[in-house]
């Protein structure tokens, strides 16, 4: 029997990972999408909408809603940028870095149970591999 498509294998895992970290944050009452935006704030924070949805696998379209949920939460703010007054920027809330911090140790585990089978070494070279694939497709949409 053929083996299915390495573009169907990365989906499976993807939609096996996205449910098991909804999972982990539904007693925080968030999506996963959600805490990714979340993820990117916190390296990144006074992000732009847009730069954010590009950062967080998001849908331009879809980061306002996404985004408005959130600072009713009191996770995020939006403020002006201090550098173009027509121009708002997303921040972290504390309420939002606490949020990231309590559940820091849960999703390390998922992170630690999808790499389990791999070996330090083998570790490093799949993330090098991602990576590389990443910036292969990254660099021939351009």
């Amino acid at each position: 029997m053929p083996r299915p498509s390495l573009l169907y294998m990365i989906k499976q895992l993807e939609l096996v990972v996205r449910a098991r970290l909804d999972d982990i944050l539904r007693p925080a009452g968030i999506t996963a999408l959600q805490y990714t935006a979340l993820t990117v704030l916190d390296r990144h924070d006074g992000l732009s909408p847009a730069q954010l949805a590009r950062d967080s696998f998001v849908r331009p379209q879809s980061i306002a809603d996404l985004i408005a949920n959130l600072e009713r939460r009191r996770l995020v703010r939006r403020t002006r940028n201090p550098g173009n007054r027509r121009e708002l920027v997303v921040s972290l809330t504390d309420d939002g870095r606490d949020l990231l911090a309590h559940y820091a140790a849960p999703v390390e585990h998922l992170e630690a149970e999808i790499v389990a089978a791999l070996g330090t070494r083998k570790v490093a070279e799949f993330r090098d591999d991602l990576d590389a694939c990443r910036i292969a497709l990254t660099n021939s949409a351009m």
